[in-house]
């Protein structure tokens, strides 16, 4: 993939983040995400690319914009697979939680595992951890396992699962070991992408959260060298009969790094739209606002942070949709 795109795949989710962020706190998930979803569409149409939509906002029948399938860009090479959630805890906006991100992941054809809309069972780990995890493993033995790979106590490691009743049990074992808990509300890609970071408080994400937001985590964890397993969690029939529609035939398998985001040819963006452990949220200024942006790239490794001073007197009205008229 062209390194000058690096570049321009940040200022998709700077779009999307500075959209979504007029919606803070305002109580209207779905006014939020639409105002996300247009700013990060009108950015994709001047890249100079030729993308398809593998993972998305849902069928054509189900989302106007950045719908599965959906070609994105100028038409030009490299032709490109894209996974996008432009708002990543919708809920979080609405009610002014922290956590929330615009996030987006890019790599060549056939690399990003197509996930169906439905839940994955998730295990996340830092580089430092790479091995000493597995998705079948007792709660006690994946914790005993991570601590002793960082060098810390149980009693010191900070676990996030999502607050859900289906984690009653793994909440349980957790606080059983010894080791401290994060719950959240949404949003389980930005703590899945914090434990590759020292310094973010976060060691491990587990549970069951959303399929396509595994694959965005992935390709960030995949890009800084940490590790994560999954396994798809179908509800229904519907489901099932959803995963092998996109070529998944074997339901119950332990997916890993490499079925999930198979090689390192691979981007991970994400801007912040409320104060998370990794990114800062979007701050409005007299003359704009200011952004906080991570930018990954798998085939060197390489990791940049970016903060963008943005001036709306001279940025594009396209660029800033969402603003209260």
């Amino acid at each position: 993939m062209q390194r000058i795109l690096t570049m321009e795949f940040g200022r998709v989710t700077e779009a999307a983040a500075l959209a979504a962020a007029r919606w803070i706190g305002r109580g209207d998930k779905i006014a939020a995400d639409d105002a996300a979803v247009e700013a990060m569409r009108a950015v994709f149409d001047t890249l100079h690319m030729s993308g398809t939509v593998v993972i998305g906002e849902g069928e054509m029948d189900e989302a106007p914009m950045l719908y599965i399938g959906e070609r994105l860009g100028t038409g030009e090479m490299p032709e490109l697979d894209i996974a996008v959630d432009p708002l990543e805890g919708t809920n979080l906006v609405a009610k002014g939680l922290n956590g929330a991100i615009a996030v987006l992941a890019i790599a060549k054809k056939g690399i990003l595992l197509h996930a169906p809309d439905m839940y994955m069972d998730k295990i996340a780990v830092g580089p430092a951890a790479v091995g000493r995890i597995h998705l079948d493993a007792p709660i006690r033995e994946n914790l005993t396992n991570v601590a002793d790979a960082l060098n810390k106590g149980i009693n010191d490691l900070a676990v996030v699962i999502l607050d859900r009743p289906r984690h009653q049990k793994i909440i349980q074992e957790v606080r059983d070991c010894g080791a401290r808990i994060h719950l959240i509300s949404d949003g389980d890609v930005s703590p899945a992408v914090a434990c590759a970071f020292e310094g973010t408080g976060i060691d491990m994400m587990l549970g069951v959260g959303g399929a396509p937001e595994g694959v965005l985590a992935a390709a960030a964890l995949r890009t800084a060298g940490g590790e994560m397993q999954g396994r798809l969690w179908p509800e229904d029939d519907n489901d099932i009969a959803r995963a092998r529609a996109l070529g998944i035939e074997d339901i119950n398998k332990l997916l890993t790094l490499d079925d999930l985001v198979s090689n390192d040819d691979v981007f991970f963006v994400a801007t912040g739209i409320t104060e998370g452990h990794l990114l800062r949220g979007v701050n409005f200024t007299p003359q704009g606002a200011i952004t906080h942006t991570i930018v990954m790239r798998g085939k060197t490794g390489t990791v940049r942070f970016i903060e963008a001073r943005h001036c709306f007197a001279k940025k594009p009205k396209n660029m800033i949709r969402g603003a209260c008229s």
